[in-house]
């Protein structure tokens, strides 16, 4: 027996479940005066109780920017510029938006309240057709910004953290696990991670990972410090662990990116010790980076910018009003290279 089709829902039923004309709705969701705030919000809680979205096309024939997708990030430039991740990120996303014939409109914020003041007169100002939502922290007050607005969103982080937003994610849990796993299973007690800035919710996922890891192995000693994820931070981060007598200090280290775990190595030589014969490390975020130091640095590899692709590929479907919901990609995997080795006896 063939299945009866859901019947498509229509600007005409989120008119009817708010209460106004269609043309109401259309005016909410272009951003036109001639609507109370109150009657916006109703339109707009119809249509995410009815799963309707404008579509891509009727929103570039009513005249707002479908062509533009904003990310804002708050992260200072220097550091910015410097870190792999990112660059590889911003390639992924602009491959897909090129595709599309759009384009990326990328601010650097202070903080999340001037990230939030930037997304809503973005929005309202019909400057970005969606955008994407990068570095989560617990209770993050963006998702329910998105909500509010009813602006399409993809979230770049764990369901836990994002709120019930539309979510493209990678398993920090397990890869942790398995970082931690693999060095021990090389012979090593005593692991250490410098890990990313604490109020990031990755980070928090990472630690917690780590700390479980670390304990279902029965290590001898296991340390963890926060840092901001640049290369300076990350030397004064490794010096601290090293400067420990031999007995007491970590015989490997993991790092939460790659520009740190190059840090580390520097700091390394700086202090005499041989890599991976007195410490072995293990970085995050494979990048060209790892594959440049000698030795070159193990490393957690995943696509990077396949995920940004991902993430874009994601967006343009919730703007079209596709399918929404938890997208994780592949889990990162474990890259041995030069700089991890058991433990010297």
């Amino acid at each position: 027996m063939t299945a009866t089709p859901t019947p498509r829902v229509t600007i005409k039923d989120v008119a009817a479940r708010a209460g106004v004309s269609k043309g109401a709705v259309s005016l909410a969701f272009n951003h036109k005066p001639g609507l109370s705030e109150a009657t916006r919000d109703r339109i707009f809680r119809a249509a995410r109780e009815l799963g309707w979205a404008p579509s891509l096309t009727a929103r570039t024939l009513a005249g707002s920017r479908v062509d533009v997708v904003g990310l804002a990030v708050c992260r200072p430039a220097r550091v910015l510029g410097l870190e792999p991740w990112y660059m590889e990120f911003v390639s992924g996303v602009q491959s897909v938006l090129t595709e599309h014939s759009s384009s990326l409109l990328l601010r650097l914020v202070r903080n999340m309240d001037e990230e939030m003041a930037v997304q809503e007169a973005w929005w309202r100002g019909r400057q970005i057709g969606g955008s994407v939502l990068v570095d989560f922290r617990a209770d993050d007050p963006r998702s329910a910004l998105a909500e509010r607005l009813g602006m399409p969103v993809v979230a770049v982080g764990h369901p836990a953290l994002t709120g019930g937003l539309t979510s493209v994610w990678t398993d920090d849990a397990t890869a942790v696990t398995e970082a931690v796993r693999y060095l021990a299973a090389l012979g090593h007690r005593r692991i250490a991670r410098v890990g990313g800035a604490a109020e990031l919710g990755h980070t928090a996922i990472r630690t917690a990972a780590f700390d479980e890891a670390a304990g279902a192995l029965a290590l001898a000693g296991a340390w963890q410090v926060a840092t901001d994820f640049s290369g300076d931070a990350g030397a004064r981060a490794t010096r601290s662990l090293l400067t420990a007598s031999p007995a007491d200090r970590p015989t490997a280290i993991v790092y939460d990116n790659d520009i740190m775990a190059v840090a580390g190595l520097s700091v390394a030589a700086e202090m005499g010790l041989r890599v991976p014969q007195d410490v072995s490390l293990l970085a995050w975020d494979d990048s060209q980076l790892c594959r440049l130091t000698h030795p070159t640095l193990s490393a957690m590899s995943h696509d990077v910018h396949g995920f940004g692709a991902e993430v874009v590929r994601t967006l343009f479907s919730v703007i079209t009003g596709g399918e929404a919901g938890s997208h994780p990609v592949p889990t990162p995997v474990l890259t041995p290279r030069g700089s991890t080795a058991p433990p010297k006896v």
